[in-house]
Formats: C-alpha cells, sequence, structure tokens
C-alpha cells in the first residue's frame, strides 16, 4: 500500500506539472523586479501539482485526516494569492483559521494557542524560504522524508502520507532545481509549511519522536527566517515587507549563485536529517544537545555570510522575503 500511494502520487504530480508547464498561460508569471534573485519570468504556481498527486496518492488511504479540510482552505487562499493577490490580513485571518481548525480537529494535547501560532509562523517562514531554484522542494523532500522515516520506525502509517508527499514533491524539484523552469508559488510553500508544522505536532503528541526532532529536521529553513526576522525587527525594517535579507538571499548576491547556495543548505539538511535520526533511533535523549550543535553551526555560518556580505559593500534593501 505504502508503495502504491507513492506511485500514484508521483506519476499524478509529473503528469499535472507537465500539463501547466506546456500550456502557457495556465499558470502566472513571475516578473523579476527588485525583489526577486531571477533575471527572467518564469511561471508560478507548480506547487498545484503537488497536491494533485499528494490527494489521489492518499486520499483513498483508511484513517482520519483532520489536516485534510484546513489544509484545503489553505491552499485555495495561497493560489488565490499567486492569481491575483490578496491582502496580507485577510491572508493571515485564514491561516489563523486554518491551524485553530486543525487543532480542535485533532485536539493536540499542547496548549492550542502554541500550536496554532507554530503552525502559522512555519507556513509563513517556508514561503519566505521560497526564492531559490530548488531550495524548497530539496526541503520538502529531505524533510518530510525524514519524518517518514520516523514514523516508520515508530511503527506509524503516518509513514505511508508522509512517503506520498515526498514522492509528489519529486517531480517538481526536477523542474525545479537550477535553472528553474517553473516556480513553487505561494500555492506550494505556504501548504508544505503548515504541514511541516501539523505533522511535526502529531508527531510529538502520539509519540513518534520528541519535540525536538521536528524543529531539528526543519531547522537550516527555521533559523534562517527566525534570525532574518529578529535582525530586520532590531534594524526597525517594516517586517511585514517583501526583502531579500534572508542567509541564503544574500549567498546568492555576492556571487554564489542558485547551484552554489542549493549545494550548501542541501548539504546541511541532510546533515541534520541523517544525525537527527541516527539520534533518535539510537540515543533520542541527547537531542537537545544536537539541536544546540546545530544552531551553532547555522550561527557560525550565518556570520561568515554577514561578513563577506559587508565586506562586499552590498546594501540592505525592502526586496523579497
Amino acid at each position: 500500500m505504502t508503495g502504491w500511494a507513492a506511485v500514484i502520487a508521483a506519476a499524478v504530480s509529473w503528469a499535472v506539472l507537465g500539463a501547466l508547464v506546456r500550456h502557457a498561460g495556465l499558470l502566472p508569471l513571475d516578473v523579476p523586479n527588485a525583489r526577486s534573485l531571477h533575471v527572467r519570468a518564469i511561471p508560478r504556481g507548480g506547487g498545484l501539482a503537488i497536491w494533485a498527486g499528494w490527494i489521489a496518492g492518499t486520499l483513498w488511504l483508511p484513517g482520519a485526516k483532520p489536516w485534510l479540510g484546513p489544509l484545503a482552505a489553505v491552499i485555495a487562499v495561497s493560489l488565490l494569492d499567486d492569481l491575483r493577490g490578496v491582502h496580507p490580513a485577510f491572508r493571515l485571518t485564514v491561516h489563523l483559521a486554518a491551524a485553530a481548525a486543525w487543532a480542535w480537529l485533532a485536539g493536540p494535547a499542547l496548549n492550542p494557542i502554541a500550536a496554532v501560532l507554530a503552525i502559522v509562523w512555519m507556513a509563513n517562514l517556508y514561503n519566505f524560504m521560497d526564492g531559490s531554484d530548488g531550495l524548497a522542494g530539496t526541503m520538502a523532500v529531505v524533510g518530510f522524508g525524514a519524518y517518514a522515516a520516523a514514523a516508520w520506525l515508530a511503527g506509524s502509517a503516518a509513514a505511508t502520507l508522509l512517503l506520498a508527499l515526498v514522492a509528489a514533491v519529486v517531480p517538481f524539484l526536477l523542474r525545479n532545481a537550477p535553472p528553474a523552469r517553473v516556480l513553487l508559488g505561494d500555492v506550494g510553500a505556504v501548504p508544505l509549511g503548515f504541514l511541516a508544522a501539523v505533522f511535526g505536532i502529531t508527531g510529538w503528541q502520539e509519540r513518534w519522536w520528541p519535540a525536538w526532532f521536528p524543529i531539528l529536521i526543519f531547522l537550516p529553513f527555521i533559523a534562517d527566517a527566525t534570525a532574518t526576522l529578529v535582525y530586520r525587527l532590531l534594524r526597525g525594517a517594516r517586517i511585514w515587507e517583501a526583502h531579500r535579507e534572508h542567509y541564503y538571499q544574500r549567498l546568492v548576491q555576492i556571487g554564489w549563485g542558485h547551484r552554489r547556495t542549493l549545494a550548501l543548505y542541501a548539504g546541511l539538511m541532510v546533515g541534520v536529517a541523517g544525525s537527527s535520526l541516527g539520534v533518535l533511533a539510537w540515543a533520542p535523549a541527547a537531542g537537545v544537545v544536537l539541536l544546540i550543535v546545530w544552531t551553532v553551526v547555522l550561527a557560525l555560518i550565518f556570520a561568515a555570510i554577514e561578513y563577506h556580505w559587508r565586506r562586499r559593500g552590498v546594501g540592505f534593501g525592502e526586496s523579497k522575503g
């Protein structure tokens, strides 16, 4: 059953994405501007294929799916944002409502307010990190792949759902790797972040993994987005405006380009995921120590990027997030 879910998810995702890319005009164009890292117009909204594939591959599986309705709401408002744009307040309201609906349907044991805030932040930070070729897709494959492995180790049927999600992302990633031929769009990035938080919380409350595990798995994204937010707050910047001051964006701007930036972040993602799974399997009590170690590693990398950014005299701008 696990295999068929993944095969169906990948096949449908591939077919839908191919149709979207082949027929010009089905997807909106992401036109280069001062806020982007691209130099040519690229279709965005490829995330639609991911959700078509994943739902086709998993909807027939038995078991409760409290995330399905809230996820549909997040996908809908994100697609509308890609196509026409929506007011930030309306978008945030939908995110909060979807997270609250999931918290009510799933009945998480922890503080529901904390759960809602964590889900909304993860959904938005994942979108902030979707600005360089291959980055968000690679994080999805590695992150949800690690979730699937951990769920399998715990004997949970959720491993099938998670593996199918990875399979649905792969066809998109093949077309989004540098140089990108299609972009994820809000319709892809925001729901991926939403699910990263939802499954992370679910796994904790179901005892598939300790609380440190989902934080570690997505730490390369969480650390970059959170550090950038704090940095901009301290500078008095308008944090609700788009920009391109994330560390991955700075790497591209100082000459690393999309390929080398992806190689660095992919290496970090695989290193974090591999070490996290190893500790989870053989020494789960050491997880907090591993979280501290990787946080220090990322802080040092960010400091090096900051140093070279300032040395090259690249100015701060109110550009993409």
